[in-house]
């Protein structure tokens, strides 16, 4: 069947439209109007949501787990449970996201992973809502010991190119984006094979000084992972990582708008700095997200969670934020308007991740439509057209 769908407005997200109209067939966009300009044909199932606002379903780029699950384990119901905790908070696309662990326990993940995500291409489109994964985000293991974080020093390793090719084979060529620290001897070499090949090559977890981070930019890196959090902190003098990322135009740049991770004066900063259109919102979630306070696990080691804050040995873990969350944050932060934020959870990583049909509203395009509040609260998410 046909169906129509409308709302006050629809952030597609470049544009707004007002008393939009949608009508998809299947998991597919085939038309975008207005109610001012057209009526629905007979035939059609018109849905109307209301005062809500329509807009494309949200893309996370560097998510550890939820409901209680790490996407790196082997359990058959960790993906399943993950993807349909995504769902519930707006999210349609994801990109699962490894930690430092043994090689070969990160070998092994990359190969289930990168199964779950050519089982999803495959799937029938109205099978149950689920986010559905587009590709792997290799966090670790070649990353800076100083600012490691929690990753786990004993298996931090350094980058050669003999390494990023195991890896590169286990994942069947799933590996979409990559953090790494350019300081690390060897690293100028894989962030170059990497951006070769499409990896959208992620500076992050460094220590590295302005020169080599620009020297890195030239070799093909152009993101950030979570600005702030695992970088060299700011200096006037040296101004290092940070230096770059801030103000350099060629690159993009994510950032966990938790409130925990990074003050929200800062968030503030870092929006104005970076701009609407290179600021990304991801949240670093772990499989604590959507639990109770306790004890849960981050690839291989231990975090717990109390009053929100994700913790291993005294520091942060990742987080316990939802993407709905984290929109809803970065207006409260920044005082920007629902639109921008939307933008920055959409289209922005769509783009960071060369993804050419998702993160928008086009005819053509794919049925993932997230439906929200004024007050960026989801009421509904679409996923190829299902949950309507």
């Amino acid at each position: 069947m046909t169906i129509a769908l409308t709302a006050a407005a629809l952030f597609t997200p470049a544009e707004r439209l007002e008393q939009p109209l949608l009508f998809l067939e299947g998991p597919t966009i085939t038309e975008i109007s207005s109610r001012k300009e057209r009526e629905v044909p007979t035939g059609f199932r018109l849905v109307d949501f209301g005062d809500n606002v329509l807009a494309p379903g949200f893309i996370d780029i560097h998510i550890h787990g939820g409901a209680g699950y790490d996407v790196m384990d082997s359990s058959p119901e960790a993906l399943t449970t993950i993807e349909r905790s995504l769902a519930r908070h707006g999210v349609s696309r994801y990109f699962p996201t490894t930690v430092t662990a043994p090689l070969d326990k990160i070998l092994a993940a990359l190969q289930r992973l990168a199964d779950a995500i050519e089982c999803a291409q495959s799937a029938n489109s109205s099978q149950a809502l689920r986010a559905q994964p587009l590709g792997i985000h290799l966090e670790g293991p070649f990353i800076s010991h100083v600012r490691r974080g929690v990753h786990p020093p004993e298996y931090l390793v350094p980058p050669t190119l003999f390494t990023f090719e195991r890896f590169w084979e286990a994942s069947r060529g799933h590996i979409h984006l990559m953090t790494i620290a350019p300081e690390l001897p060897g690293a100028m070499d894989v962030i170059s094979e990497a951006a070769k090949r499409g990896v959208c090559v992620c500076l992050g977890h460094s220590d590295s000084d302005l020169s080599t981070t620009r020297q890195a930019v030239s070799f093909g890196a152009r993101h950030a992972t979570h600005t702030f959090n695992a970088m060299r902190p700011l200096d006037h003098r040296s101004p290092g990582i940070l230096g770059e990322v801030l103000t350099d135009s060629k690159l993009t740049a994510d950032i966990i708008a938790d409130g925990i991770h990074v003050d929200p004066s800062v968030v503030r900063l870092f929006l104005k700095a970076k701009g609407p259109d290179s600021s990304v919102l991801i949240t670093d979630a772990t499989a604590a997200t959507g639990m109770p306070d306790g004890i849960y696990h981050l690839g291989g080691f231990e975090v717990e969670v109390k009053e929100g804050m994700c913790l291993a040995g005294g520091r942060l873990a990742g987080s316990v934020l939802t993407m709905d969350r984290a929109i809803r944050n970065v207006i409260q932060f920044t005082e920007c308007e629902l639109k921008v934020a939307v933008q920055m959870a959409t289209s922005n990583p769509a783009r960071v991740a060369a993804l050419e049909t998702c993160g928008t509203v086009r005819v053509g395009g794919p049925a993932d439509l997230v439906v929200l509040t004024a007050a960026g609260e989801v009421t509904n998410t679409i996923i190829h057209g299902a949950g309507i």
